[in-house]
Order: structure tokens, then sequence, then C-alpha cells
């Protein structure tokens, strides 16, 4: 049986821009495998160029039609454009059910244009575990822009502005309260609003009301920080797109020239390396207390202790230094 290819001899192919190492090196990630690990720590060190772009919002706003015609006007552009499409995780297999690869099909025949779609693996904030990792396999492969489409669970999903230096809140008329589904969790992470199907006779007063709820929170804003733009746009005419790409490229200039964007940037890698450190603790955690979980599970079942008393039996006297 043929031995797979070392990770590390992915790495040329991959910044050479080949298709197939960079999906194998972007499936080692997602599985976690430290083989994998000083290949993605190369790719790391030669990324860090791209405009990583992050879309969200409610289920049937439209996300997936916007990043599709998103992607192909970067394209029409001359950039190359890298999408990671995040879905819902199979309850049964854990891997993705892949609704957004399917729904673009169209950008496959570009080879411009890469699309992967990961599995959420049971992230409660709207981020596969891997994705940042993708994102340096395309970065460092040239693409200049990189598109996350997160899974669109609503509230809950904010981690994708912790991850993105531009994120785009996508919401949508004639989704019934939609403004009250969003201004308490996504809302505010927003650095520009898109209301998709502009053309439709509802559409204005969706924009109306996101305008208002902005306005509300302007006094609160520090001089010299950003003001999110509302830009209605239809994947139908194409209507606001033109727009939608200057705000992109304003708030990337935004990212770059400005203390609270580079800030901003600072935090990302902050978040990235928390976000790493939990993955890697729960796996060394899961390695020393494998044995003792169905032990203390059973007893927590016949109710013999409690939630906490069965969480502080699993803690007590973990040395996870002791496991490299």
């Amino acid at each position: 049986m043929a031995q797979p290819v070392p990770s590390l001899e992915l790495v040329p192919r991959a910044l050479a821009g080949e298709i197939p190492a960079m999906a194998r090196l972007m499936t080692r990630a997602e599985a976690g495998s430290a083989e994998s690990r000083p290949a993605l720590a190369q790719l790391y060190a030669r990324a860090g160029r791209a405009h990583v772009i992050g879309v969200t919002g409610v289920p049937g706003s439209g996300k997936s039609t916007l990043v599709s015609t998103l992607a192909l006007r970067l394209r029409a552009d001359g950039k190359r454009v890298g999408v990671i499409a995040i879905d819902p995780s199979s309850p049964y297999s854990g891997g993705s059910i892949m609704g957004d690869r399917i729904r673009m099909n169209e950008l496959a025949q570009d080879p411009g244009i890469f699309i992967r779609s990961m599995a959420t693996r049971g992230s409660q904030g709207g981020m596969a575990r891997a994705s940042l990792e993708a994102v340096d396999v395309l970065d460092a492969a040239g693409y200049e822009v990189v598109v996350i489409e997160t899974v669109g669970v609503g509230q809950a999903e904010v981690e994708i502005a912790r991850a993105a230096h531009t994120v785009i809140v996508v919401s949508a008329p004639g989704l019934g309260d939609d403004i009250q589904a969003i201004k308490a969790g996504i809302l505010e992470i927003a650095d520009i609003h898109v209301v998709s199907k502009c053309d439709r006779s509802d559409a204005n007063r969706t924009i109306g009301d996101l305008k208002t709820m902005l306005a509300m929170g302007m006094a609160s804003i520090p001089r010299g920080h950003w003001v999110s733009p509302v830009v209605p746009t239809s994947a139908l005419d194409g209507t606001g797109l033109d727009d939608l790409i200057a705000q992109i490229e304003r708030h990337g200039a935004y990212m770059r020239e400005s203390a609270p964007g580079r800030e901003r940037v600072r935090r990302i890698a902050e978040f990235r390396m928390l976000k790493t450190a939990e993955d890697l603790l729960y796996q060394r955690y899961l390695a020393t207390r494998q044995g003792r979980l169905d032990v203390v599970s059973a007893r927590l079942a016949q109710r013999e202790i409690s939630p906490y008393q069965a969480a502080e039996a699993l803690l007590d006297g973990l040395h996870l230094e002791d496991h490299p």
C-alpha cells in the first residue's frame, strides 16, 4: 500500500498553486493531524497578504448567492479568490452536508476560484476548527481574497468577527422580523451591512430599519473608528455590487492604515492562538481521561453525583504538561 506524501513535501506544491496539494493539506488540517503541523506552520509564515472577508447572516438571507456573485466580480477584476464554505455537520458522520458547495457549482469551472466546504464539527460559533488553516493555505498560494461563508446559525454566530478582516452581515426582506432576529447577536459585528434582494418591494423597510438602528449607536463610536455602511444589493441585475466592492476595498485600507485596524489584526492573531489552544487542550484532556469518562458518566447517569462533581472528578489531578 502506497504511503501518503509527507505534508512537508506538499508545501512547495501548494505554494505553486497545485490544487491537489492544497486540498490534501486542508484535509489534514481538518483531521487535526500532528504530522501536518510543521507544514502548516511554514504556510502560516508565508501567508498574511490576503484580504479575508467573512460573510454571515440569518439563514435564507442570500449569503451563498452573494458570495457567488462577489467571487465572480472579483475574478473579473483579475483577483484569485478562495471560498471557505462552512456547512452544518452531518449528525451521523460528522462530515459536511455541503449545501454551499452544491449552490456554488457555477464557480467550480473557474481555475482562479478555489471552493472548499468544511463541516462545523460541533463548533458553536459558526466556524469550522480548521477554517483559518485553510485560509493560510489559500493565502500562501497567492489567492488575494479569501471569503469565509459561515453556516448561518443566527445570534451565536459571532466568531467570524474575530477571524476575518472584513465582516459582511447579510439580511433580506421577507424573513419576518429579521432585524429583531439579528440585532441582539450579529448586528453589531458587521463592518458592512448588505441587504440582499433589494429589487423586492419591501426592501426599503429593511434598509430603513437597519439605518435607524445603526444611527442609534453612532454616538458610541469613537472618532476615527469605522462606521458600518448599509449596501442594498440584487443578484438579479447586479445592483449595489460596485458599491459593495468599493466598501470592501475601503475597509481593507482602513485595516491596513489605521491604529484600530492594526489592533484588530493583532486581536485576530490572539483569537487564533486561543482557539488553537482550546482545541489542543480538549484533545490532550481526552487522551488523559478517556479511561475515566465511562466510569464518571455512568455515576452521573445514575445520579450518584452532580454534573459539577462529575466535572471536578475528571479535572482532578489532570497534568496536561505530561502530554505534549
